[in-house]
């Protein structure tokens, strides 16, 4: 491509590194530079695979300079999300354009009203989400014909002359080649020990590092990581395997340091826990010798809601009962109360002294007010029960003795969970119904959001049951524990969903098969071991792995549990947190476990497209996940609204009925086909 490039660049030149100087550029391969705020390297490994050679950046730091030292005609924009940084980012770039640069954006759909602003800042090729793969190539080289027939060149007059700070690494002959200007800047030798210069990075810039290096593959030939180097600050270092060498190649840019991401997104989720977090936060307390509380309230009027208006309505209007409970605890000055949330429309006030003066009619009053649910305005009903710890009773035993003293029954759609009585009738059952070939398997699909491709499905079960007909996973794994046979289920399911999965032609054959683990699979001290000898035996690749666990699927001590899943991740599997979320005590499991994937809970999916401050606390949650480079599922994707507005934070991939519900095998075969 014939780029009037004033500066060095830094290319590849049958996988050797080539340092180009002025009008020899016009021989370089093709060159993108793109800013996108929230996903930096999808749009990259898009471009990358598609021939480009992609520099990329999450913040716009510099970016004058940044983009002329890239030595490209052509900047992309994503704009979607931020749409405010975007219009600044493209009148930055308009400074310094050449009469034949091209300036790509792009836009979100609810931001079409903002195209002639971002048109008189001075773009020159727009695309509007969703932007498939395909879409976001044919853009591209739309603005390439431009460049090719203006001719063009980005140049920046206040840059200066800046040579190319990058490195090679060749795995075979065991060299790291640095170029000139990095080896000057870091005080390091042009050719040097890779092991030296991975011990000068020290701990914080080693991981990553190493991280980077390992997620280069074939569908993702491109990536970055930040870190500090010596003698320059803050960098991002632009990652790539030459497909044809196998040599690396990076491209060194310096940074300004980045915030705490995770002082937001904790002060964002504030104390809210779920379930389990509730009755491990009680625990605490009674084994410290004190006698908590709970106020166990039960929220009705909920279930019409959902009828009428759809679940996101009634989910909302729960966060919206969620916050004027918090409102009340403070108001009514309980110490060092917290919130829970029990499942369904069932709240819990947690007390550690026991004590909540006025609390019952503070929450009371709070929702005695009418809410405002999608297009109706309503009023919802509440029972209250408080109790206090006995010797010798858990956390666990707590709630339920609460809940069992509320007024006049359960709440009209209380917690989403199966009937005890349902649960012991089917208890004797189990045990034939495994025997007996009755538990199914289907499949979920989990869809690239960028490319919109089925790229893995997730393992549910289904009870066949001859008298009632087909039960969900949540009512058989419940009639299991009842029997004690949870561990037996759960490893019969996981073994079934990867003997059907092993056997899949193509186009399934490719697919990621996700399954899940119980609390009592994790306690097995040789469950890794066990999983493992499974998939070896059914014959399903461990590349092709990913192992889900929820929150409440994790044992107290997470050091155990670490552990386990470090021996599936270097046995080749990968690691996922199922229903991220529901609980504050999450963070502490990205800190202490060994992840690959964070699964975010469907009440956060449908917060996409609640309020500002709902979105603000989703946003963290996805920046703070891609900060510690794991890949964000969406759970519960129900909309083209929620799916785009995902996309737009950054969330990579999505399931839920928007694609499909769970799928019987020949079903998933004619969708993918």
């Amino acid at each position: 491509m014939p780029i009037r490039n004033r500066r060095h660049t830094v290319e590849r030149d049958g996988g050797d590194l080539t340092i180009w100087h002025g009008h020899d550029a016009a021989q370089q391969q093709r060159a993108l530079f793109v800013l996108s705020f929230r996903q930096r390297d999808e749009l990259a490994a898009v471009l990358s695979r598609a021939g480009w050679r992609v520099v990329a950046a999450r913040r716009a730091d510099g970016l004058r300079q940044r983009v002329a030292a890239s030595g490209t005609a052509i900047a992309i924009v994503d704009a979607r999300g931020a749409i405010d940084d975007g219009i600044a980012a493209t009148a930055e770039l308009a400074r310094i354009a050449g009469h034949g640069d091209a300036l790509l954006v792009l836009v979100s759909r609810g931001d079409v009203d903002r195209l002639g602003a971002l048109h008189d800042a001075g773009a020159t090729h727009f695309v509007v989400s969703p932007i498939a793969g395909e879409v976001l190539l044919q853009a591209v080289r739309s603005a390439e014909r431009h460049v090719l027939r203006m001719g063009g060149g980005w140049h920046d007059p206040a840059a200066g002359a800046g040579a190319p700070l990058g490195w090679r690494h060749d795995a075979e002959r065991g060299s790291l080649q640095l170029t000139p200007a990095l080896a000057e800047a870091t005080g390091f030798a042009e050719t040097s020990d890779p092991r030296t210069l991975l011990r000068a990075l020290g701990p914080d810039g080693r991981q990553p590092a190493l991280a980077a290096i390992r997620r280069l593959t074939e569908q993702l030939p491109a990536t970055a990581f930040a870190h500090d180097l010596p003698g320059l600050g803050r960098v991002v270092q632009h990652v790539a395997r030459d497909a044809h060498s196998g040599r690396l190649h990076a491209l060194v840019e310096p940074l300004a340091r980045v915030g705490d991401i995770g002082a937001v997104v904790r002060e964002a989720l504030g104390s809210v826990r779920d379930h389990a977090g509730a009755a491990r936060w009680l625990d605490r307390r009674i084994e410290a010798g004190e006698r908590p509380g709970v106020r166990v309230l039960a929220v009705s009027g909920v279930d019409p809601i959902n009828r009428q208006q759809g679940r996101v309505v009634g989910d909302m209007l729960l966060r919206a009962v969620e916050r004027r409970i918090e409102q009340a605890v403070r108001d009514a000055g309980v110490a060092r109360a917290t919130l829970a949330r029990l499942g369904g429309t069932a709240f819990a006030v947690l007390l550690p002294h026991g004590a909540d003066a006025g609390l019952e009619a503070a929450v009371a009053q709070a929702l005695a007010r009418p809410f405002v649910a999608g297009s109706a305005v309503v009023s919802l009903g509440l029972r209250q029960a408080v109790v206090l710890a006995e010797p010798g009773e858990d956390g666990a035993a707590l709630i339920l003795r609460g809940q069992g003293g509320l007024p006049g029954g359960r709440a009209d759609d209380g917690p989403r969970r199966a009937p005890a009585g349902d649960a012991d009738g089917l208890s004797g059952e189990v045990g034939r119904a495994i025997d007996r070939g009755e538990i199914a398997i289907l499949f979920q699909p989990q869809v690239d959001l960028l490319s919109g491709r089925i790229v893995g499905v997730e393992a549910l079960a289904r009870w066949a049951h001859p008298d009632r007909g087909e039960l969900g996973a949540e009512l058989l794994f419940a009639a299991a524990g009842q029997a004690r046979l949870s561990a037996r289920l759960s490893a019969h399911v996981q073994q079934l969903a990867m003997r059907i999965a092993a056997a899949w032609d193509a186009p399934l054959s490719r697919l990621r098969l996700s399954i899940n683990v119980t609390a009592e699979d994790v306690a097995q001290h040789d469950f890794a071991e066990t999983l493992l000898a499974a998939a070896a035996a059914s014959g399903f690749p461990r590349d092709r792995l990913t192992v889900e666990i929820t929150e409440s699927g994790l044992i107290t001590e997470l050091g155990e549990a670490a552990g386990l899943l470090a021996t599936l991740r270097r046995a080749g599997c990968r690691v996922a947190i199922d229903d991220f979320g529901t609980g504050y005590s999450s963070l502490a499991y990205l800190k202490a476990l060994p992840l690959d994937y964070l699964k975010l809970d469907r009440r956060l999916t449908q917060d996409i497209v609640g309020s500002h401050r709902d979105r603000v606390v989703v946003r963290g949650v996805i920046d703070m996940a891609r900060s510690l480079d794991l890949t964000v599922i969406a759970e519960g994707v129900e909309t083209v609204e929620q799916r785009d507005a995902l996309a737009t934070e950054g969330c990579q991939l999505y399931q839920g009925f928007l694609c499909a519900e769970p799928l019987t095998v020949p079903a998933l075969a004619a969708l993918l086909g």
